[in-house]
């Protein structure tokens, strides 16, 4: 879900399970007690930060499109699918007129143009605008300064029409709007609650199946509760969602034996220990951790611009052991930027991962010659931060990846630094890091939603002309040959990961609940927020 270094561990942060339908009327109002292990940061989708806020936003908030069970894109407050014209660089979209704010507005085509032109402002300085810059018509040149925000290629021709003007054609458009920043922003709201739109439950509207309550900044519990104004509030079951912020699988594990908790998300032991538990899940996902390598921090170059210490590190990293001995939660190692079983080659129907290939498998002779090399060029001690999140999983998971390199590197010092999830991924954002493991969720289903993450101009200050040629190749040059453009993503990863490593890849994220066999209808998906609540209810 950042460049976020996003879509993470907090994937940790809820329950998963299939679509289903049929909640008795006399058990609507059963609360579900759900966890996530992180904060909830804020309710405001251009500012959307990690899994808990893109979970949270796509309950409260609805854009264009959803996703159903099966990943596939459907209308939610579009009508039907967009007209495409034939070259591929304008969608016409045509909104329901049923759809209305909790404030009884109707969501209109101005309500999408506003929230994307706040997205792309420059003053605001927004994370994600780099969705709109890779994709939509003259957002690169006002990201940059050089055209003003209402020369954004996108239009309400009235209340229920929105016109949209890429700058290429982009085959994964549409799946991209299933994102939480995409959504539409109540004009009203925006006037009314100025810069503390979002900062609470109280300051924004929804028009998503439900509504936040009791949550402000800092707060760690928050309840959705459902939204009468939502139009298609008839397929809604559920009354009331709780959510408590969990950081260690153990105390989950207790909430759910004692009750208190409807699904329980477990790590590492304590997720070997209940294989054979009744109760029992276990979902892969698309998420993966790996570790940023920042080459600048503080105006000054770290370490990790020298190649051949990118290259030790990447290739001195045991994933088998780290992931089946330490992480032991059904994750897999995994050797390449773009997970397995996520997206497959249009032509032939190939998954990535297979066709791609292993990259960077662990390799401890090649991974010294590479450190003495390094340590040729910096000198024979070297000192590395390594920042993760104050999550459970996650502070084991550098504790083992300190003790291993320093054990492997004679000279290395790693200094382990665990952090609140939010200040973690605002340092990173700030490139206030040397090392950051973390974790990563494509937003839309391509290989280019992961690979453009080091495109130059990145908060790693990774930049690589040859991988940036291959993938302006695969944004322009191949934009309608999906065969070729499928060649030259995967020549952009082997580039990126394994000839001049910006990244180390660790794991594929395998999520493993306890969940009362009351709780139904929970819906997992491999890109956008990973998982949606609409039809959730308890039985």
């Amino acid at each position: 879900m950042n460049k976020k270094g996003i879509w993470l561990g907090a994937l940790a942060a809820f329950a998963l399970v299939g679509c289903s339908t049929g909640a008795p009327k006399e058990e609507e109002a059963t609360p579900i007690n759900l966890m996530s292990a992180s904060e909830l940061t804020t309710l405001d989708t251009s500012n959307m930060l990690d899994f808990p806020d893109a979970i949270t936003h796509t309950a409260a908030f609805e854009g264009l499109y959803a996703l159903d069970e099966n990943d596939d894109v459907i209308p939610a407050v579009a009508k039907e699918l967009p007209e495409i014209s034939e070259d591929g660089k304008t969608y016409t979209i045509t909104l329901r007129d049923d759809a209305v704010w909790s404030n009884d507005e109707p969501v209109t085509a101005h309500d999408f143009e506003t929230a994307w032109k706040k997205m792309i402002d420059p003053k605001n300085a927004l994370i994600y605008s780099f969705l709109l810059i890779d994709t939509v018509e003259n957002a690169a040149a006002i990201s940059a300064g050089e055209k003003e925000v209402d020369e954004l290629g996108v239009k309400a021709l009235d209340d229920q029409t929105l016109e949209v003007h890429l700058s290429e054609a982009k085959p994964y458009f549409t799946s991209l709007l299933t994102f939480p920043t995409f959504f539409p922003q109540n004009q009203t709201a925006l006037k009314e609650f100025g810069n503390n739109y979002g900062k609470d439950s109280e300051s924004v509207v929804y028009n998503g199946p439900f509504i936040v309550e009791n949550w402000k900044q800092s707060e760690t519990s928050w309840d959705l509760v459902k939204n009468d104004k939502y139009w298609d509030k008839a397929n809604v079951k559920a009354e009331n969602i709780h959510y408590d912020v969990i950081k260690e699988a153990s105390t989950a594990l207790n909430l759910f034996n004692d009750g208190q908790l409807d699904v329980a998300t477990l790590t590492g032991e304590l997720a070997k220990q209940n294989l054979n538990n009744e109760d029992f899940h276990s979902y892969p996902t698309a998420t993966m951790n790996y570790i940023r390598m920042n080459q600048v921090r503080g105006g000054k170059d770290t370490p990790l611009k020298n190649i051949h210490l990118r290259k030790a590190l990447a290739l001195g990293i045991d994933k088998e052991t780290l992931v089946n001995n330490v992480m032991a939660d059904g994750s897999k190692p995994l050797y390449g930027a773009v997970t397995e079983g996520f997206v497959s080659n249009p032509t032939t129907g190939i998954d990535f991962r297979e066709e791609a290939g292993n990259l960077m498998e662990y390799n401890k002779d090649e991974a010294l010659k590479y450190w003495e090399e390094a340590k040729a060029e910096l000198g024979n001690d070297i000192t590395l931060e390594l920042m993760v999140t104050d999550d459970g999983g996650y502070k084991k998971m550098g504790e083992s990846i300190q003790y291993s390199l320093q054990e492997t590197f004679p000279g290395l010092t790693v200094e382990l630094k665990a952090l609140p999830t939010e200040t973690a991924l605002n340092l990173g954002r700030d490139s206030d890091y040397d090392l950051f493991l973390i974790y990563w969720t494509p937003d839309y289903k391509d290989p280019i939603s992961t690979l453009k993450t080091l495109y130059s101009g990145n908060d790693r200050n990774y930049s690589n002309p040859a991988y940036d040629q291959l993938l302006d190749d695969a944004s322009i040059k191949y934009a309608n040959d999906l065969e070729k453009r499928w060649e030259t993503l995967i020549a952009a990863e082997k580039e990126v990961i394994e000839t001049n490593p910006g990244m180390i890849i660790i794991s594929q994220n395998q999520q493993s609940v306890l969940q009362n066999d009351a709780i139904e209808g929970l819906n997992y998906h491999t890109f956008a927020a990973p998982l949606t609540l609409k039809n959730i209810y308890k039985k």
